[in-house]
């Protein structure tokens, strides 16, 4: 079943993104699209995580700082309305980082050693023993910012699956600790794993950081050498060999971009027989992401031109989201006995 079977009106979504970069095709396609087709039917809180973001940047704030900037412009250019999803700023609703406080009495420090994306995360950064005290705790400020919100939903990679896991054990021990169903728990949502976009080069995931990703502000020639550099397959040598389609990325592409899927059957039935060479096919799909593109970089080139009104944008919704974690919060220390006066 796929993430928009099932969502329905009375579902709350938090999703959101870590500023360190600009979104690129491999966003659009996991998490993007599906944002702008779900905004239209429940409450949707998109998060611009510079907070998290921080706990394992906080040498280089600065890129975090722009990139908030960045990751807005592209919600924006991707069709995000934020008359219907409420996109906000991580770091300017304090109520998270209070909850995540009180949060942190629920939970031991092995706890969160065993949580297999934290133990993943620490491995890929190498950090051993000397872990930032704020990645090592992410688990419980995650969980501010699902609870804050009442969040029914959050659509996550396989991987992120036991940080809601987490979140829910919290819920779980806060309610049974002040007796009272004050917090909800949350449903971790896989996309379909088709959606998962390997980067260009034939890695199996893309990224800024590893040069194989295509960027949503991507220019025509960025797409057109992307698509140049494509992987495809290394033993078809002339156009009448035979070629293999999987682990071929333009048909990987193909796949997840070509509106006819008749045609792309048909495409791979030709190159597996032989006699289709890889520049067809390449542009063919270049022809679809230039197409696909080319409206959004349109969109991104408007909205960067006032980024006072983005800035706007954003205070508004974050004054939106601050108030909905502020009655949460309120409900929490309520429950707590923690309201004096």
């Amino acid at each position: 079943m796929s993430l928009l079977d099932t969502v329905s009106p009375q579902d709350i979504i938090l999703t959101g993104d870590r500023t360190t970069g600009p979104l690129h095709l491999g966003h659009y396609v996991g998490s993007l699209r599906n944002r702008v087709i779900l905004q239209d039917r429940c409450p949707q809180f998109l998060l611009l995580a510079d907070a998290q973001a921080l706990t394992d940047n906080m040498g280089n704030y600065l890129k975090v700082r722009e990139n908030v900037l960045e990751v807005a412009l592209d919600y924006l250019a991707v069709g995000i309305d934020p008359a219907k999803s409420t996109i906000f700023i991580q770091s300017l609703v304090p109520e998270l980082t209070e909850l995540a406080s009180y949060y942190l009495n629920l939970v031991t420090v092995s706890r969160l050693e065993r949580n297999p994306t934290i133990k993943d995360e620490i491995k890929l950064r190498g950090y051993e023993r000397d872990i930032p005290a704020g990645f090592l705790t992410y688990p419980a400020a995650q969980a501010a910012d699902i609870t804050a919100f009442k969040a029914t939903i959050v659509p996550v990679g396989a991987d992120q699956i036991p940080m809601i896991e987490q979140t829910n054990e919290i819920v779980r021990r806060f309610n049974g600790s002040v007796a009272e169903p004050v917090l909800v728990e949350a449903r971790a949502v896989v996309p379909d794993a088709g959606a998962r976009l390997p980067g260009v080069d034939g890695k199996a995931k893309m990224s800024k950081s590893l040069g194989n990703a295509l960027t949503l502000g991507a220019s025509a020639d960025d797409i057109s050498q992307a698509v140049k550099m494509m992987y495809t397959d290394p033993n078809h040598l002339r156009v009448a060999d035979p070629g293999q389609v999987d682990g071929n990325v333009v048909f990987t592409y193909l796949d997840v971009f070509h509106p006819d899927a008749h045609r792309v059957a048909e495409l791979k039935a030709h190159y597996q027989r032989g006699g289709l060479g890889d520049a067809v096919i390449k542009r063919e799909l270049e022809d679809i992401l230039q197409a696909l593109l080319a409206p959004i970089r349109a969109r991104r080139q408007h909205y960067a031109q006032d980024p006072g009104a983005v800035l706007a944008m954003l205070k508004e919704g974050t004054q939106k989201a601050r108030a909905v974690a502020a009655q949460t919060l309120a409900e929490v220390k309520a429950a707590m006995g923690l309201n004096y006066y």
